[in-house]
């Protein structure tokens, strides 16, 4: 027993488990849903292993409000104490309703989420879920990282500072010009020998902070990628063109010359064929086809969506995990393209090393210092890599928090934070819907993204994960919550993803590490948000839904037969905040943005810093404004731009050349 967790504190956790997934009597009861309870399936002992794993500060966090619900008499209380027990606590303040979101959404997670030892999970044979379908594959990895020993120093020509969409691009073109390259990868190394369809290993191993992260201000949800290949390793591989207008506006305003020309275009092609995008991989799942469907009866533009797949090797029944890994090997990020390119070049490839700074020297690059951390011990040891270019491609939350360490890149760092913030919507059909087959996002409505002012959304569709959707939904009473747990694999969810016009910001705490805010006050996105929440209702009404919910804290529900129009009305009289609506987000952009103009950018049009030569931004978060699409090629195709003005530059190279002593 952990010494934090007293016997107390244990009955505490236990009620609190049952009061959030309670046994329920139903007379349709055949396998066991209603009567199971979460403790049934251990969720307080997995809640217990969670709490081990989180810093101590978010643990005591939690412990309190555990010793404060216990002493209130929730161990002893019914069922409707209990939950009132509950909410009134959450009704103390803001704080108070956000540990009780954090507690009870863990509680769902553990609950439906958690596999037991034969890899499944009781719960999900009601929805028809199979959980994992198939073995992780046992094969050598054709990458081989570096393994430092002891505290090491490494001379190369460039260091790149994260391997994803840009960061692995970088890496390649580099290295396939014969320069001397060193990857820093601050997650590990994980391919197919070890995606296991697990969603809580994978948030676990894959994702930024284990998985689920809100900003500061508890106004938006992220999810971003900590691996190997970062976000293309994790993401759903709809691969999406920076679009016209975007482009336009980046040349137009923000000087990014040619970039709304045929030069840009060749970019875009480039990276494209490399990572094998088409649309023969698309076959749309339940939640797809609804988005059709309604699309088609309301006579709305509907698009089949390219994606990074390699057809030889594509499984639709895989393909639905491929947010915990593409198991199949079908997935074409970076980690086997361009990544494999650099390593196959000479590039050296350090994986579970953080850039803690860049090093100036002479007001220039000189390279970066790193920690790297043994996974097996957590033993620590310094690595040093002098190079006079270094490439900042650490994502849109940890590139402007390594600048800022770094005291460089001027009074923009951080700012202007984009997050294509999403509101969800979604529905029960009389049919399952089976969300977990085939690629998540298959297609798309596109009817409303160019408006006049080149801000608009796309209406899409999220991954499926049982733990994910339960902890997501929004808790009112447990009888509630366990009513739409039972339809779950008649659901489809949908999302409005806005390209946003304001933005938040990324600042440091005192142990340098990222610190986001995002607030929706500008008008045009609240207005977006809004049109696409009743976008999506409507256009679920449209394709037969029974019946339709939001994702949002105290919203109705609609049914069939209800006013659909005052149903929609309602919905737009609630925030887009913290006691609002739920905001998601799984694209970060912007943070160290490119431009002519230093005090509203980072880099200038290439994405050089403005006031440290030879220090470069090879990811997102080059972004002058957000893509209002999916990102992943919009980065690529700029890093292959950045890769080849590094190249073109006149920088002397390194002094020496080195590996790092293995």
């Amino acid at each position: 027993m952990h010494e934090w967790m007293n016997d107390n504190r244990r009955a505490a956790l236990r009620a609190i488990c049952d009061t959030v997934v309670p046994a329920i009597e139903h007379a349709d009861d055949a396998d066991g849903f209603w009567a199971r309870r979460a403790t049934d399936v251990g969720a307080d002992q997995a809640i217990v292993a969670m709490l081990a794993a989180m810093p101590p500060d978010a643990r005591n966090g939690l412990l309190g409000l555990i010793d404060g619900l216990a002493a209130q008499g929730i161990v002893s209380a019914s069922q409707l104490s209990r939950e009132q027990i509950l909410s009134r606590t959450a009704m103390l303040g803001a704080m108070a309703m956000v540990g009780i979101n954090a507690l009870t959404a863990l509680v769902r997670y553990a609950t439906y989420g958690l596999p037991d030892a034969s890899g499944k999970n009781p719960f999900w044979k009601h929805w028809g879920y199979p959980g994992p379908v198939s073995a992780p594959v046992q094969a050598e990895k054709p990458i081989r990282p570096v393994v430092p020993k002891g505290d090491v120093t490494v001379h190369a020509d460039v260091v790149v500072v994260g391997s994803g969409a840009g960061g692995g691009v970088m890496a390649g073109k580099l290295t396939q010009a014969g320069l001397k390259v060193v990857v820093l990868e601050a997650g590990g190394y994980f391919n197919e020998s070890d995606f296991n369809q697990s969603e809580p290993w994978a948030l676990q191993n894959l994702y930024w902070r284990g998985g689920s992260t809100s900003t500061a201000d508890m106004n938006v949800s992220m999810l971003a990628a900590a691996t190997l290949g970062g976000g293309t390793t994790v993401n759903w591989s709809n691969c999406l063109r920076t679009r016209a207008w975007v482009r336009d506006e980046w040349a137009r305003e923000h000087g990014l010359d040619g970039v709304d020309g045929p030069d840009f275009e060749r970019h875009l092609d480039a990276v494209s064929q490399r990572i094998g995008v088409n649309d023969q991989c698309s076959d749309l799942n339940g939640p797809n086809q609804r988005v059709k469907d309604g699309a088609d009866k309301l006579g709305w533009s509907f698009k089949l969506l390219s994606r990074n797949a390699d057809k030889a090797t594509y499984d639709p029944e895989n393909a639905g995990y491929m947010a915990f890994g593409d198991q199949s090997g079908s997935k074409l990020g970076t980690m086997r393209t361009y990544l494999q390119d650099a390593f196959d070049g000479g590039a050296d490839i350090i994986v579970r090393c953080r850039a803690d700074r860049v090093l100036v020297e002479g007001g220039r690059a000189a390279g970066v210092d790193a920690t790297y951390r043994d996974p097996a011990t957590g033993a620590t040891a310094k690595v040093t890599v002098r190079a006079p270019r270094v490439v900042v491609a650490g994502g849109t939350l940890e590139s402007p928090a390594l600048l800022l360490r770094s005291g460089i890149g001027g009074p923009a760092v951080g700012n202007y934070l984009r997050l294509h913030p999403v509101a969800i919507i979604s529905a029960e059909y009389q049919a399952p819907q089976n969300a977990w087959w085939g690629a998540p996002m298959t297609g798309m409505i596109n009817e409303f993204e160019h408006p006049e002012n080149g801000y608009g959304f796309l209406i899409q569709t999220p991954f499926f994960g049982a733990g994910t959707t339960a902890a997501s939904m929004p808790f009112t009473t447990a009888a509630a919550h366990k009513a739409a747990m039972h339809r779950v694999g008649y659901s489809s969810a949908t999302i409005g993803l806005t390209r946003d016009h304001g933005h938040g910001r990324i600042t440091i705490d005192a142990n340098g590490e990222a610190v986001p805010t995002y607030a929706v006050t500008d008008s045009l996105d609240i207005a977006n948000l809004r049109k696409g929440v009743e976008t999506q209702v409507r256009m679920h009404h449209a394709a037969g839904a029974l019946k339709i919910t939001a994702l949002a804290a105290g919203a109705p529900a609609w049914r069939w037969g209800d006013d659909l129009e005052a149903y929609i009305a309602r919905l737009q009289r609630i925030p887009f905040r913290l006691g609002g609506f739920q905001l998601f987000s799984a694209h970060q952009m912007g943070t160290c943005r490119m431009g002519k103009d230093p005090r509203t950018s980072v880099a200038g049009p290439f994405g050089e810093l403005h006031d440290t030569p030879g220090v470069w931004i090879g990811d997102a978060s080059a972004f002058p404004t957000s893509s209002g699409t999916n990102p992943m090629l919009s980065t690529m195709a700029l890093a292959h731009r950045t890769a080849e003005a590094i190249i073109a530059a006149r920088i002397p190279a390194a002094s020496t050349l080195g590996t790092v002593q293995a």
